[in-house]
């Protein structure tokens, strides 16, 4: 899988995929991460990336004409659409989950673009494949939000961990995962669930769901909704 970032600030990457998972993945090649300097396609000899807002407002947008220049270029044109996709990082798209996760991770070639400023000329719609959020709050720009991304996309990609690791973490269901524990069986008279120490796998693997609902009734009842 090939995901390349477009950003106005790529520097900013430096150091989070350099290690962990994310490391062990671009050595094995199972994913190769290119960045993408937006001001490359910046306009004249100073490299003009964004102008002031139509209408009036604060802050300034970067141009479309800029923006769809690094997006056309960061294309592989022999990928068809279901192999290649384009996203926005902003606060206008819906909201980034496991399954959208699980969605991106099946494609051959992954584009980010890193919103910054106040937004980016709303005709760049033409020429993305939708908009992504991380949530309900504002941040500087799309490059955190694309690290966080990337970083769930990647785990995903077969063969980056071991079988079956995914399969029972939060959110793979509707359910958040139960509570894990180990050494030392005591501490500070807070002990280890006796179930988990009798070997009965039954029912370790009930007390495990039956954790699993109570945890996610308590702090994402939606899911609970969702998964019924």
């Amino acid at each position: 899988m090939k995901i390349t970032i477009l950003s106005l600030f790529p520097e900013m990457f430096k150091g989070p995929f350099d290690e962990s998972i994310i490391k062990r993945a671009k050595e094995k090649k199972l994913v190769d991460i290119q960045f993408m300097n937006i001001r490359d396609f910046g306009i004249g000899r100073h490299k003009i990336v964004d102008d002031t807002p139509y209408g009036g407002g604060p802050g300034m947008i970067l141009r479309v004409d800029v923006t769809a220049g690094a997006i056309e270029n960061a294309k592989n044109p022999k990928l068809n659409k279901k192999e290649q996709k384009t996203y926005l990082l902003s606060p206008q798209g819906k909201v980034f989950d496991q399954k959208k996760a699980h969605e991106l991770s099946k494609l051959k070639h992954l584009i980010l673009v890193c919103g910054h400023y106040e937004g980016i000329d709303g005709r760049v719609d033409k020429f993305i494949d939708g908009k992504i959020s991380i949530g309900d709050f504002i941040v500087t720009g799309g490059e955190i939000p694309a690290m966080l991304i990337v970083d769930a996309v990647v785990r995903l990609i077969k063969g980056t961990l071991k079988e079956g690791v995914t399969a029972s973490e939060s959110f793979s269901s509707y359910n958040i995962e139960h509570p894990q524990y180990t050494k030392p069986r005591i501490f500070k008279n807070l002990s280890v669930p006796e179930v988990l120490l009798s070997g009965n796998h039954k029912k370790i693997k009930e007390w495990k769901e039956k954790e699993s609902i109570e945890i996610t009734g308590k702090v994402r009842p939606d899911l609970l909704k969702k998964g019924k």
